[in-house]
């Protein structure tokens, strides 16, 4: 699996795997993300390569199996910053994007540094994260999701308009829904194993509990994942694909754009209603979507302009003339 990586690569993955518990997608990220910047430093550093000279060919032919320890020792923190250069200057990477990578870096150079202690004195210590711009999550009014709902149809309608029910109502991850099992649903409640197999409850509302029962007394019995609660027309669980591009297919039939919307709108779409129209309380939506940190949840409380033009007319002033 870590063929194309040095072993103090490998170590740090299994490290993030089985100690800190890190999910499959995440130690994937590291994998690529590392990789792809010690095969930078290693055109930079060893190769004596110019950053502006490395394009992506050269990246993705580079060979660092062969680096050691004494490579890494070696690393200072004006290599990290000329691998900075390169993803901002070169490869055009999003503030996001660089973070990302640089997180990965400073992970491990503090794996290296405090755990392993092969390193004394950490190069990515000062390595600064790019500053991020907060950005609004875009999600569909009310009438978008009610047109939404009411596109759904074909020979997969009740499967596919359960789906978008519990995006909508319950505001789950794409990884969440596919992941669903007929032993997660307990009566009113849904059991879902959230980001770092954290496991919570998630309650289903009418809405939810009605999509379900007319699914499963139309979900085909033949199938070769039993377990599953969405299935394919192959009979297998669905796939994170296949959702994907069935709720782009809805968002295009009700006449909205596929490519500002998707599974990933539709949370942010379920948390943005529930704290516009529910009255939902932070903590509780932090619950809800299952949220580590309640800064992430924070993102749902912006006020739109139908808020604003109704705080400004509520204004005591508002009809007051000279």
């Amino acid at each position: 699996m870590y063929d194309d990586i040095p072993g103090f690569l490998k170590e740090f993955l299994l490290y993030m795997q089985n100690i800190k518990n890190r999910s499959k997608s995440t130690i994937r990220e590291y994998h690529y993300d590392l990789r792809d910047a010690f095969r930078f430093l290693k055109l930079y550093a060893k190769e004596k390569i110019k950053f502006n000279n490395i394009t992506d060919d050269i990246i993705n032919e580079t060979d660092i199996t062969d680096l050691d320890i004494e490579f890494v020792k070696k690393i200072e923190l004006t290599d990290l910053y000329e691998y900075l250069n390169y993803l901002t200057n070169i490869r055009s990477d999003k503030p996001t994007t660089r973070a990302r990578k640089i997180a990965a870096l400073k992970s491990f150079f503090n794996f290296m540094t405090f755990k392993q202690k092969i390193l004394n004195k950490n190069p990515a210590v000062e390595l600064e994260t790019p500053k991020l711009g907060k950005r609004l999550p875009k999600y569909l009014s009310l009438d978008e999701s009610v047109a939404l709902l009411h596109s759904i149809e074909g020979k997969n309608e009740k499967r596919d308009s359960c789906i978008i029910t519990l995006f909508l109502n319950c505001g789950l991850r794409l990884s969440e829904l596919v992941a669903i099992n007929f032993k997660d649903i307990r009566n009113d409640s849904l059991h879902v194993i959230g980001k770092g197999d954290k496991e919570r409850s998630v309650y289903l509302n009418n809405a939810c509990q009605d999509a379900l029962k007319e699914y499963i007394a139309v979900r085909p019995k033949d199938v070769k994942d039993h377990e599953a609660l969405f299935v394919s027309e192959r009979g297998t669980r669905i796939g994170k694909r296949t959702v994907e591009m069935m709720v782009k297919k809805y968002i295009t039939m009700a006449g909205l754009d596929p490519k500002k919307y998707s599974p990933h709108k539709l949370r942010h779409t379920a948390a943005t209603l529930m704290h516009k129209y529910g009255g939902v309380d932070i903590r509780s939506l932090q619950q809800i979507l299952g949220h580590e940190s309640v800064s992430t949840t924070e993102i749902y409380t912006h006020v739109d302009n139908d808020q604003v033009k109704e705080a400004l007319e509520k204004n005591p002033l508002n009809n007051i003339n000279k």
